[in-house]
Order: structure tokens, then C-alpha cells, then sequence
């Protein structure tokens, strides 16, 4: 698995537009395994049983999985568009699912495919974007007097408190942008004259900014 960033949804989204009496329904989630996609796809056929088509896409990260269905539309007027859709905005572990309720007009190919975009381009828009990146978790033990001083660096270099646990000296937790996380052991080494050095631990991905 690559350690580049990458974007996700997130959170879910929805866009809702009528072209040519035809009705379509976008709807994007944030989705972590092919089990959660493939869950929240049947979800949207149960509640949309009468609908004349649900096209999804989905992309997943691990292992590069890609997925799309027309569901009956014309083929590569439906299903591609929305996968082109994600592929575009960079984005992995999402899946969107169009609904249509058909309104009697033809839409024609071209039509189809724009309007397939649009569903999916309005939700994920909906949805919003998080960048995902590696992160490092940091723990250090502190002396209260230099508690402050610790504290502001952590959030200067980026970094994301976990926990504090007082006790003779203050315990510290953080997360810590991995390409950061060697410059940031130095600093603090250098700034308490040895008598502070954080210790890595773990790594995981985590959305930039994020809160623990």
C-alpha cells in the first residue's frame, strides 16, 4: 500500500435534480471495505425499489479496487461517468450511487452521461473532502515547567494532542504528521536540553487536521 496522501469523502452527500422530467437522486459515503460498499448499495435498493435504475461506482484503496454498473442504462452512460467522477477529484474509499426515476423523455447518450456526472460531481461536492496522511504517535514525559513550552510546539509542528495523564510529571500523547515527526523529536531534545525526548510508537492514516 502506497504511503502518499490521499482524499476521501468526508462525510455523506446528497444532490437531487430533475433533467427532462427525469428525477435523479446522487448520494456519496465514505465507505472503508468492499463489505461497507457494497452494504450501503443494497440499502439504497431496498429504499429505492421502484427507481428505474441505481448506477454506482465505488473505489477502494486497498488493493486498488474499482467497481461500476450502468444497471441498464446504455452502456458506459451511466456507471463510467460517475466512477470518472471520483477518479477525478482523487478521491478512494467512496462509493456513490445514483438513483433515477425516469420521466418519459429520452435523454440520449450525452444527456445521460451528463447528467450521471452531474449527480455524482453535486453529492461529492456535498460531501466535502479530507486528505488523508501517515501520522506518527509521539509520547513524551514532561516536567510541568516545561509543559507550556512543549505544548506549543506540538501544535506549531502540526501536531494533535491524544492525552495528558499528570502525575510527578506530565504524560503526553500526540499524533504527529510522519514526514514531521523526526524534526519534531529533535526540536523538542534540543529545546529541553535532552531532559524531554518523544518516543514514536504506531502509524496510521489520519485526515489532516483531524481531532482524536
Amino acid at each position: 500500500m502506497s504511503d502518499e496522501a490521499y482524499r476521501v469523502p468526508r462525510g455523506p452527500g446528497e444532490a437531487v435534480f430533475a433533467e427532462r422530467r427525469s428525477r435523479f437522486i446522487g448520494r456519496v459515503r465514505p465507505v472503508r471495505d468492499e463489505a461497507e460498499a457494497l452494504a450501503f448499495l443494497q440499502e439504497i435498493r431496498a429504499g429505492h425499489w421502484d427507481a428505474t435504475h441505481n448506477v454506482y461506482a465505488y473505489l477502494l484503496r486497498e488493493g486498488n479496487l474499482t467497481r461500476y454498473s450502468d444497471d441498464g442504462e446504455p452502456q458506459g452512460t451511466a456507471g463510467l461517468p460517475v466512477l470518472d467522477v471520483l477518479r477525478h477529484a482523487g478521491v478512494y474509499d467512496a462509493i456513490c450511487v445514483v438513483t433515477r426515476y425516469f420521466g418519459g423523455v429520452l435523454l440520449g447518450t450525452g444527456g445521460l452521461v451528463r447528467a450521471y456526472a452531474r449527480a455524482a460531481r453535486e453529492a461529492l461536492d456535498a460531501a466535502g473532502l479530507a486528505t488523508m496522511q501517515r501520522w506518527t504517535r509521539l509520547t513524551l514525559s514532561c516536567p510541568y515547567p516545561l509543559l507550556t513550552p512543549v505544548r506549543r510546539e506540538i501544535t506549531a509542528a502540526g501536531g494533535v494532542e491524544e492525552s495528558l495523564d499528570y502525575a510527578a510529571d506530565v504524560s503526553v500523547a500526540l499524533w504527529m504528521p510522519a514526514p514531521l515527526a523526526g524534526a519534531f523529536v529533535e526540536r523538542i531534545t534540543d529545546l529541553t536540553a535532552g531532559r524531554v525526548t518523544p518516543a514514536a510508537g504506531e502509524e496510521a492514516f489520519r485526515a489532516l487536521g483531524e481531532t482524536v
